[in-house]
């Protein structure tokens, strides 16, 4: 399927989705929430496809927030369904069975931290800047971005980004634990994609069902997170997967998963 505002690339089992507005420096509107959600919903259902990278066109930014110029004419109501909006993409990067990596190329302001914490986890060029500045425009993170933000490195660091909306460069984002890895910029996609590369190698149900014992046992107490845990890993013996993964070692050979 085309997109007006997204390029979607698939080799070897690793999907690239480009948001590609570099004019307005990638910032998302309704639009491109839209075509976000519809692009996501088919890779997730792709077979072909075990892991995802998610980046922004150009070499400014990554997503520099979402779109002032749309919001600044909402209502209350508006504001709202717009909130809900960014949050349906968010939540359903945070529920796909693959894994999806952003690579951080620039600006990640606002909607577009929002998009690269919903992911799971992020690689950055040293050119990239993080922060949430919605507070300087009288707002404040709508997208997930207080529960991601505050989940991920506690309160009080999210407390002062949110509070005073400073931006963080890339290498202090890595020091805050909010970025994984940071890269000059030409290796940015080359690293992410060959980390992405390396886990279509690897068993794609056990991936699946590690993402959703992570996600889901974040809102647990820890020894139903446990009981959570134990009850996944007790399905995947039930797969040919994991037959495999455990046949291939014995035999010294590399397992060839399939994904049941």
């Amino acid at each position: 399927m085309e997109y007006k505002n997204l390029l979607v690339e698939i080799t070897d089992n690793v999907a690239l989705l480009t948001i590609n507005s570099p004019r307005t420096m990638n910032s998302l509107n309704s639009e491109i929430l839209g075509e976000l959600e519809c692009a996501l919903y088919g890779l997730n259902l792709d077979a072909s496809v075990k892991a995802v990278v998610l980046t922004g066109a150009g070499e400014k930014a990554f997503v520099a927030g979402a779109d002032i110029k749309e919001m600044a004419e909402m209502d209350s109501f508006q504001g709202h369904q717009f909130g809900l909006k960014g949050q349906r993409v968010m939540l359903l990067i945070e529920k796909m069975t693959k894994p999806v990596i952003a690579a951080v190329n620039g600006y990640a302001v606002g909607g577009g931290l929002e998009l690269a914490l919903a992911c799971d986890f992020i690689y950055a060029s040293h050119k990239a800047k993080l922060g949430f500045p919605e507070v300087t425009l009288g707002v404040m993170p709508g997208f997930g971005g207080t529960q991601n933000l505050a989940r991920l490195i506690g309160p009080n660091k999210a407390n002062e980004m949110i509070f005073t909306g400073k931006m963080l460069s890339a290498e202090k984002a890595c020091t805050w634990g909010i970025v994984n890895e940071v890269f000059a910029p030409e290796e940015l996609l080359p690293k992410a994609l060959e980390t992405a590369a390396g886990i279509t190698r690897v068993g794609t149900l056990g991936v699946a069902y590690a993402k959703d014992a992570i996600a889901n046992g974040l809102n647990m107490s820890k020894e139903d997170g446990f009981r959570y845990e134990a009850s996944l890993f007790g399905v995947l013996f039930a797969t040919a997967d994991q037959k495999e993964g455990m046949s291939a070692f014995a035999g010294k050979r590399t397992a060839e998963f399939k994904g049941k």
